[in-house]
């Protein structure tokens, strides 16, 4: 039977090692609302989806020489569906792509969420959200 590829599998040991990085900056990544592993009790773990989610996060960093606070920027403005890549048929039946008048992210009982379930795995981007909404109120006190 295949592995599915949102899977965690990996603890932080594999991780770090399949992407030639400390364990410390995959804590960082976490610390910074950039990934979110799977928690079972005090340990980590990655999927195959997380370590491709990484893979991108650090090519923004040391290839295209985006900080960490721009890549957060960067998810603050990016719709989710090109955060994933949707392909086109599912893309097509979101709520989110077809109405962009409200943001994905604010669909939490939409096509995505219910159906599809896209919005609700996106733990990235809806991390991002939160942090965003939280900045805004905290500049409306």
């Amino acid at each position: 039977m295949p592995i599915e590829s949102s899977e965690s599998i990996y603890p932080i040991s594999v991780a770090s090692k399949l992407l030639s990085v400390h364990p410390r900056t995959l804590r960082i990544y976490e610390d910074e609302g950039l990934i979110k592993p799977a928690r079972k009790g005090n340990k980590r773990y990655y999927s195959n989806d997380d370590i491709e989610w990484i893979k991108c996060i650090r090519s923004l960093i040391h290839d295209k020489g985006i900080s960490i606070p721009g890549i957060k920027m960067l998810l603050d403005l990016t719709p989710c569906w090109e955060i994933k890549d949707c392909p086109p048929e599912i893309r097509e039946k979101c709520s989110a792509f077809m109405d962009r008048t409200i943001p994905c992210w604010e669909r939490a009982t939409t096509a995505c969420n219910r159906e599809m379930k896209e919005c609700a795995n996106c733990d990235y981007y809806i991390e991002a959200m939160k942090q965003a909404r939280s900045a805004a109120s905290a500049k409306t006190k």
